[in-house]
């Protein structure tokens, strides 16, 4: 018989799982990790999920949400078929991974304005990584457990946005409006893993340092558009 529990454990489920996950990657996670966590026994815990696989599975899915947790229509929730995590991440990137206006930037040939294109660009950025957070890092420190999800999330997502970047600033460069500096490649990636580690990594710091959240998207927008845009 399918068994319900109230909507709050569910979601302290999910949490707990999430956070085991973060800490030993998916190979090393055991759903009686999990149970531990909770204050639960393995047998207990499998009254929400069926399976590891399940438990993963709803944690990729419920990552980030910022809306009440929707609670699934029967429980235990069942083992999901083959490539249901790849699913999962495929249709979050292509409903939540565009970047308009880094596109939109890319392909403008004048600005009047290039420090706050910058700022607009550099800033979808990082708020899309703060959007992001727990399954950027979920994807980052379980992706070599999963070679596909490492395909999908390194070379279709981080690398396009990557390149995106680079052929900005090197057109922006080439028409003397920001500093070359050095390869743009490099630059872009330079950008890029400064804005991942204040709007993702630092909330995983072994030693944390206290930070106002708009005071760390400030910081690191001023510093890049000083570094990048030529004084005039």
């Amino acid at each position: 018989m399918a068994r319900t529990i109230p909507g709050h454990r569910f979601e302290a489920l999910i949490q707990a799982a999430t956070a085991v996950f973060l800490e030993q990657g998916y190979r090393r996670t055991q759903v009686a990790d999990v149970a531990a966590r909770m204050g639960l026994s393995k047998g207990s815990l499998y009254t929400y999920v069926e399976s590891k696989e399940a438990l993963f599975d709803c944690v990729l899915r419920y990552a980030d949400r910022q809306e009440p947790l929707a609670l699934p229509e029967t429980l235990p929730v069942a083992t999901p078929p083959p490539g249901s995590a790849l699913e999962v991440v495929q249709q979050r990137l292509a409903g939540e991974g565009a970047l308009p206006l880094l596109e939109a930037a890319a392909s403008r040939r004048r600005v009047a304005d290039v420090a706050a294109e910058l700022r607009a660009v550099l800033g979808e950025l990082y708020d899309a990584l703060v959007r992001h957070r727990t399954s950027i890092k979920l994807l980052d420190r379980c992706a070599r457990d999963y070679p596909e999800l490492a395909k999908l999330w390194y070379r279709e997502t981080r690398e396009r946005a990557l390149l995106q970047l680079g052929e900005y600033l090197e057109t922006r460069a080439r028409r003397g409006r920001l500093r070359r500096l050095g390869d743009p490649a490099i630059a872009a990636r330079i950008a890029i893993e400064t804005l991942a580690f204040w709007a993702v990594h630092r909330h995983w710091d072994p030693s944390p340092q206290a930070v106002d959240e708009t005071a760390a998207r400030e910081t690191v927008l001023a510093f890049l558009i000083g570094a990048l845009v030529k004084e005039k």
